[in-house]
């Protein structure tokens, strides 16, 4: 069932790509971005989690946490930040259970084994209140998401 805005945040624990828990339920008093990606090691991926790192500072200016979550595994996630010189921005893996928590938000794709992309804003209550699926080719507006962030 997909998320909506207004649902609680369907909380989880992933590692990131340093095999670090990271557990959503700890980030209660912060916004979060979820910003779901299909693969590591694809052209517009890679773009989307460089725009996450590049706006680090605002993000913690808004009080908010980003994550990058796709469906490839720790050893995989830990290269591709390092090739992308992410250092900042928590790269989580939805590697296993495969997909669970895209499956739990409501954005896996069967057919692909992959997430939608998307980008999903929870509130410091652990409340959605933006939620965006594009196009798998297009590159999320970064400005955008910075903007929701600060209403």
């Amino acid at each position: 069932m997909e998320i909506k805005v207004g649902d609680t945040a369907r909380l989880f624990s992933l590692k990131d790509q340093h095999r670090k828990d990271v557990e959503l339920k700890e980030f209660y008093g912060k916004k979060l971005l979820l910003s779901f990606h299909p693969l590591a090691w694809t052209n517009v991926c890679a773009q989307q989690m460089e725009s996450l790192e590049a706006k680090k500072d605002e993000f913690k200016k808004l009080n908010t946490v980003a994550f990058g979550i796709s469906v490839d595994s720790v050893p995989c996630k830990n290269a591709w930040a390092e090739s992308l010189n992410i250092e900042h921005t928590q790269l989580l893996c939805d590697f296993w259970k495969h997909g669970e928590i895209a499956k739990l938000y409501g954005i896996f794709i069967e057919e692909k084994g992959t997430s939608e992309r998307a980008n999903i804003i929870i509130d410091e209550n652990q409340k959605v209140t933006f939620v965006k699926i594009y196009p798998i080719s297009t590159l999320p507006d970064i400005e955008e998401i910075i903007t929701e962030l600060g209403k």
